[in-house]
């Protein structure tokens, strides 16, 4: 007598991204969405309204809205940095992403390949992979740190001498780079580097989601990433 039995399904899980991670991602990303929103209607604003001025306060909700958000990114991105510190180490990634090593460009160029539909599997990894890693660290590194600069010498303008945005920012910045309007155009020219990247990231999110060997999205809810089998991963984690 023969019993044909089914194997069972198995998928691995490592606990990723923690709470507070987790937490920030998403207030981030509210965050940059009120602020580009916001932000172009500043750069390119609505036509007036027809009517008594003190009915319609518009633009001034657009500019709260933009300037509430922009304090909200400022302070996430500080409990960023301190969480890179206490947390656990895939929480740092985006923070020290490995240049120093050859690996680290060797699976970089694979991850481009993967991506351009040219190699015929993606490698498996834990935390972010490094085409990742790289992406994220000069977006939320570099250019939302940059963003954050200019805005608040921006709004220092607003608030005047002797204010601390002004002392911390403007009373630097503008100079550095020659006058306001300068400051006003880069701080433009980065809105639309962060718009190209929410694109590019919520496409590579989907796709991998569907088509690599681990899961993405669901992961940034439940801080657990599950593989799809069970051969080796390619991080050190």
């Amino acid at each position: 007598m023969s019993i044909e039995t089914t194997p069972t399904h198995k998928e691995e899980a490592v606990y990723v991204y923690e709470a507070p991670v987790r937490l920030w991602h998403w207030i981030n990303a509210l965050a940059i969405l009120v602020l580009g929103v916001t932000g172009y209607l500043i750069g390119s604003p609505p036509p007036a309204i027809h009517g008594e001025a003190s009915a319609h306060f518009l633009f001034g909700w657009i500019r709260f809205l933009h300037f509430g958000a922009g304090y909200i990114l400022a302070v996430g991105i500080l409990l960023r940095i301190y969480w890179a510190f206490v947390g656990n180490k895939h929480s740092r990634q985006i923070f020290l992403p490995p240049v120093w090593r050859g690996s680290f460009w060797s699976e970089l160029v694979h991850e481009v390949k993967w991506y351009a539909m040219i190699a015929r599997e993606p490698k498996k990894y834990a935390g972010h992979n490094p085409l990742a890693t790289l992406a994220m660290h000069v977006m939320f590194v570099w250019v939302i740190v940059f963003m954050i600069f200019t805005g608040f010498a921006l709004y220092g303008e607003g608030t005047g001498m002797g204010s601390w945005q002004y002392t911390l920012f403007s009373s630097w910045i503008i100079p550095l780079f020659g006058q306001s309007q300068d400051v006003h155009t880069w701080h433009h020219l980065g809105l639309w580097a962060i718009v190209c990247f929410v694109i590019i990231h919520v496409y590579a999110a989907v796709r991998e989601d569907i088509m690599s060997r681990q899961s993405i999205i669901s992961s940034m809810f439940s801080g657990w990433r599950t593989f799809r089998d069970d051969k080796p991963m390619d991080d050190p984690h």
